[in-house]
């Protein structure tokens, strides 16, 4: 582990939590089994008290109190789909999101790509139609309307809806449901294409929200999901990427069990570098004429390999969990203590769950930037650490950068090579703590 320290180091204690009391728990209607299958749950990892990622919080805000709500993962012993209860609905959440796609370079290249891999492996033109559920600012089907391509976007948020149609996105703001995919489906509106990318993950109801994909999908039409992978979040220690906004966690067999219930299957699978490690999978409906690729059992004997069927591993990854926490501390902590000034760069889901899991606030982190200007005056929730734009950086001149969304730092290390200029370096928090001179 590369790190720099000096002096006397601080262990943080197992149960240590963030500095400031949060506020009483709302209840929750008890989950007696798995949101898929019914199945047993049993303890995954557990992150304390955590507020919704995204409820940034304004100056004014600053004087009143948050809503802090438990972060315990349960696995089921049955279909093992990793899941948190649902303390909020996703109403609450989504009907206004700080969440913007198009504020990443390495994203838009991502969707370009995508767009053109499946227009031409589909045949995809204008005689086609595409639906995006959870289309988020238009990032992605942006690349459907240059090529002519009628398309379809679905979503609740209805700032960010708004930002879809301004590129002239076509874009319902609703959720998702079994019901709405019925209605489409009846107007004339079944797909060709469907696309769920990041969603199924910020859905409780799995069940409705599946049968609803399932209905508006054409007979021999596609359907691709991208989700992050949990064996990669194992494996990569990614366990800031546990947060109230993600209800569910997937490894393919959870996926294949869900979509079985619903008439569908996958017939391929691709592995991609998104959110650390996703899967990009192909599916379609059972009597499609898509064959099955040699993929699929490719990866479903990689799981079998990780141990993804077996409650050890999910032990072990809860104590790995609290050493990273351990070695982050010393590191922020030594070099605090070495009146060293630390930034953090980005304010992303995954760095609130970090900052709130491991108690680190103002007198830490001085403040944070992100490219998007909606955050921009705003407080991180819980730790309410400021978030200044970019510029900020060049002005403060911090010895060393906290890289929040890691899972984008190579593009945020090139456009931040500046720091160099008076020998600043990069934290890197995940899956270890380390400094990147």
């Amino acid at each position: 582990m590369d790190m720099e320290m000096s002096g006397n180091t601080l262990v943080c204690p197992d149960d240590a939590r963030p500095a400031a009391d949060p506020l009483p728990v709302r209840e929750s209607p008890v989950q007696p089994g798995c949101r898929s299958c019914g199945g047993q749950l049993h303890p995954f990892v557990d992150l304390g008290l955590s507020p919704l990622c995204e409820s940034f919080q304004t100056r004014r805000d600053l004087a009143q109190g948050e809503s802090f709500y438990p972060l315990d993962v349960k696995i089921c012993g049955d279909c093992w789909l990793a899941q948190l209860r649902e303390y909020v609905s996703p109403a609450d959440i989504f009907s206004e999101y700080a969440y913007f796609s198009s504020f990443s370079d390495a994203w838009l290249a991502h969707a370009r790509d995508y767009t053109a891999a499946v227009a031409r492996r589909f045949g995809l033109d204008e005689h086609s139609f595409v639906i995006e559920v959870a289309s988020n600012d238009g990032y992605l089907l942006r690349n459907f309307v240059e090529r002519d391509i009628p398309c379809l976007g679905i979503e609740p948020a209805l700032n960010v809806a708004r930002a879809a149609r301004a590129i002239g996105v076509p874009t319902l703001t609703e959720f998702f449901t079994h019901g709405l995919a019925l209605g489409l489906a009846g107007e004339g509106k079944a797909a060709d294409l469907v696309i769920g990318n990041n969603v199924l993950a910020q859905v409780p109801d799995l069940n409705d929200f599946v049968a609803g994909l399932a209905a508006v999908l054409k007979p021999e039409g596609v359907l691709t999901l991208e989700l992050p992978h949990l064996m990669r979040l194992i494996e990569g220690n990614q366990f800031d990427t546990i947060y109230h906004e993600h209800f569910s966690y997937f490894s393919l067999n959870a996926i294949d069990t869900l979509l079985a219930r619903h008439g569908l299957r996958v017939f391929d699978v691709e592995e991609i570098w998104t959110h650390g490690g996703s899967l990009r999978l192909f599916c379609c409906h059972d009597r499609s004429a898509h064959p099955e690729l040699v993929s699929v059992e490719r990866l479903r004997a990689a799981e079998l390999a990780a141990g993804l069927f077996s409650l050890d591993a999910y032990r072990k990854f809860d104590r790995q969990v609290v050493e990273t926490k351990r070695w982050l501390l010393e590191l922020l902590f030594s070099l605090k203590r070495q009146g060293r000034r630390i930034a953090g760069y980005g304010a992303p889901g995954k760095g609130n769950t970090l900052l709130n899991y491991c108690g680190i606030r103002g007198d830490v982190l001085d403040f944070t930037v992100d490219r998007n200007p909606y955050k921009h005056g705003r407080y991180l929730p819980g730790t309410r650490i400021p978030i200044e734009p970019p510029e900020r950086l060049a002005e403060a001149r911090p010895d060393y950068v906290l890289i929040l969304p890691w899972n984008l730092k190579d593009e945020i290390m090139a456009q931040l090579s500046f720091i160099r200029d008076w020998r600043g370096k990069f934290i890197v928090p995940i899956p270890e703590p380390k400094i990147i001179p």
